[in-house]
């Protein structure tokens, strides 16, 4: 199976996508600011099928966070995910000057921690390490409503 990694995804791809997997649509308007803000973007494409996606958000210093790691149903345990993922990281370790150091974070969804461990992410909480931690709000009618 040829799968061609590109760094652009449009914002009703990311939608697709997010649907393929049970997550929610994201706002049109907000999606294409989150998705503009990115530091890098792995779309993944078989074909003429968007597949699966990733990208990085970075500080431009040292902490940067891989968000929204997708990969379709049907194409899972298939190579795409460690494709994208070794793309951002070489994207990454290619940024970093001799002596710098970054502080690398995810938030894995359940059950998908082992995937991430192959490339040497550890769950939290670990030795000098609290647990991850999210939150999630939506804005209705004036009033925060906790959506987790």
């Amino acid at each position: 199976m040829e799968i061609e990694y590109q760094n652009h995804i449009t914002v009703e791809e990311y939608n697709t996508l997010r649907q393929s997997v049970g997550w929610n649509r994201i706002e049109a308007e907000q999606a294409q600011t989150g998705l503009s803000n990115s530091t890098y973007q792995v779309k993944a494409v078989h074909g003429e099928e968007v597949v699966g996606m990733a990208r990085l958000i970075s500080d431009g210093g040292y902490v940067v966070l891989i968000a929204d790691v997708i990969v379709r149903p049907d194409y899972q345990g298939k190579g795409v995910g460690k494709g994208m993922i070794t793309r951002i990281l070489e994207k990454i370790k290619g940024s970093l000057k001799d002596g710098q150091c970054v502080f690398i974070n995810l938030m894995a969804a359940e059950g998908r921690e082992p995937f991430y461990r192959q490339f040497g992410f550890l769950e939290r909480p670990a030795k000098g390490s609290g647990a991850g931690m999210s939150m999630k709000f939506q804005k209705h009618d004036g009033a925060f409503i906790r959506m987790d």
